[in-house]
């Protein structure tokens, strides 16, 4: 029979030194039952029964000698398995963290960016090129749709999206703050010397923005402008920001968009403003599952994103 050892954090320290480890899938059993302090939980967490945690837990604590959970009316880690259980979970979070390198570390790794058409098309695109030129190793390859992506079943590392930033389970950080503009050819702006002048001319509906309560339409903006709507003439090109864009720089109207879907063309001098900018409760977010702030590739990729996010420019 196996002597009975107290375990403590430097034999513990030792066993994974020399690698005398026990079976993988007790210690992934004891962590998911040590943070859950259930059984029942941590069957449901590994997609096994409780009976098999159960078992692995004893074979287990055969392995080290000595009990691991006090299993009175509720279920608890023992002493000394309080004392290496955060080792474990670093250790687990350590191993999750290597293999993600390795993943990664592929010169073919192909890393899956989801992203709105028009921000993808308009933004990113444009600016690809300096990513690449950073990070020659790192294919990227965009999956352009408007849909919110299920990152537990797509292949999809990350997403830029356009939205609150409240993505339950999820990683989310703002970019910058966005704002609405209107704008317009310059040729066309030159005609537009005050908020009266847009009754003269044709402005752009941006259909792709009805469901952001944030954004304005041209019949609140009219009004708050203490203009009358039903003067205006107002036209849609379809549900693309871009074909909203690709009029306003054909000079077939003035258009509301987001500023940073035109920065570019405001840049070269394609598109200019004919009114002040006024700010959203929405913005472009970096989205990601916790884990993949891990991954080189993201973690290169949000740094990127977020100084490109910081220029005048942008």
């Amino acid at each position: 029979m196996r002597q009975t050892t107290e375990i403590t954090y430097s034999n513990w320290l030792d066993f994974l030194m020399t690698r005398r480890l026990p079976p993988l899938r007790s210690l992934r059993a004891f962590e998911a039952a040590g943070r859950h302090l259930s059984f029942v939980r941590a069957a449901d967490e590994l997609g096994v029964t409780p009976a098999a945690i159960s078992q692995q837990i004893k074979l287990l604590e055969e392995w080290v000698g000595q009990p691991l959970f006090n299993r009175d009316h509720t279920l608890s880690l023992t002493q000394s398995a309080q004392v290496v259980f955060p080792l474990l979970g670093e250790s687990f979070d350590k191993l999750e963290q290597a293999c993600g390198q390795l993943k990664i570390s592929q010169n073919n790794k192909c890393m899956v960016v989801s992203t709105p058409h028009a921000f993808a098309a308009r933004w990113l695109l444009p600016r690809l090129d300096r990513f690449q030129a950073k990070h020659p190793n790192v294919e990227v390859r965009l999956s352009a749709t408007a849909r919110l992506v299920d990152f537990a079943t797509e292949d999809v590392d990350l997403a830029i999206r356009y939205g609150p930033g409240t993505y339950p389970g999820l990683f989310s950080e703002r970019l910058k703050v966005e704002e609405a503009v209107a704008v317009s050819s310059p040729k066309l702006a030159g005609q537009i010397k005050s908020p009266a002048d847009l009754l003269t001319v044709t402005l752009l509906r941006n259909d792709a923005m009805f469901w952001d309560p944030s954004f304005p339409d041209w019949a609140s903006w009219l009004k708050s402008a203490n203009l009358d709507p039903a003067l205006a003439t107002i036209r849609s090109y379809g549900e693309e920001a871009s074909l909203v864009i690709q009029a306003a720089i054909e000079g077939l109207g003035v258009a509301l968009i987001c500023r940073t879907l035109v920065a570019d063309e405001l840049e070269r001098g394609r598109l200019s403003i004919v009114m002040p900018g006024w700010e959203l409760s929405n913005a472009y977010h970096f989205v990601c599952p916790q884990r993949n702030l891990n991954l080189a590739s993201v973690t290169a990729f949000r740094d990127w994103i977020k100084t490109e996010m910081e220029s005048p420019y942008a």
